[in-house]
C-alpha cells in the first residue's frame, strides 16, 4: 500500500505561481514513478507530468511544457509540481499518483495509487 497526500493548492491570479507537494508513505520502493494529473469539472482526468524517484525520466503534457516543472526530494519522500505562468485553464483538482512501471504512461488507468487531490483555481 502507498499513501499519498497532496497539498499546496489554492486561488491564484492568472500569471501567478503555485507549488504543489505530494507526500508519499508506505511501499514507495515498489512504485518507481510518480505523476501529477488534473481534473477540471466535467472533464476527464488529464495527465500533467511524471518523474522517477531517481529524478530522471521527466515528461510533461504539451499544455504545461515550459511552465511546469516536476521534482523529487527522496529524503522527504515528496514530489513537487512547480507551476508558473498559470492560466485560467489550469484550474482543476490536481492529483498525484504512482506507477509500478518505468514506462511513460499518460492514461490514468495505468496508475495504481492516488491521493485525495488539491484544488487549484486560477482567476482571470
Amino acid at each position: 500500500q502507498v499513501h499519498l497526500v497532496e497539498s499546496g493548492g489554492g486561488l491564484v491570479q492568472a500569471g501567478g505561481s503555485l507549488r504543489l507537494s505530494c507526500a508519499a508513505s508506505g511501499r514507495t520502493l515498489r512504485t518507481p514513478v510518480m505523476a501529477w494529473f488534473r481534473q477540471a469539472p466535467g472533464k476527464e482526468r488529464e495527465f500533467v507530468a511524471r518523474i522517477q524517484w531517481t529524478g530522471a525520466g521527466t515528461y510533461f503534457a504539451d499544455s504545461v511544457k515550459g511552465r511546469f516543472t516536476i521534482s523529487v526530494d527522496n529524503a522527504k519522500n515528496t514530489v513537487y509540481l512547480q507551476m508558473i505562468s498559470l492560466k485560467p485553464e489550469d484550474t482543476a483538482v490536481y492529483y498525484c499518483a504512482t506507477d509500478r512501471s518505468i514506462a511513460v504512461h499518460t492514461t490514468a488507468s495505468s496508475y495504481d495509487y492516488w491521493g485525495q487531490g488539491t484544488q487549484v483555481t486560477v482567476s482571470s
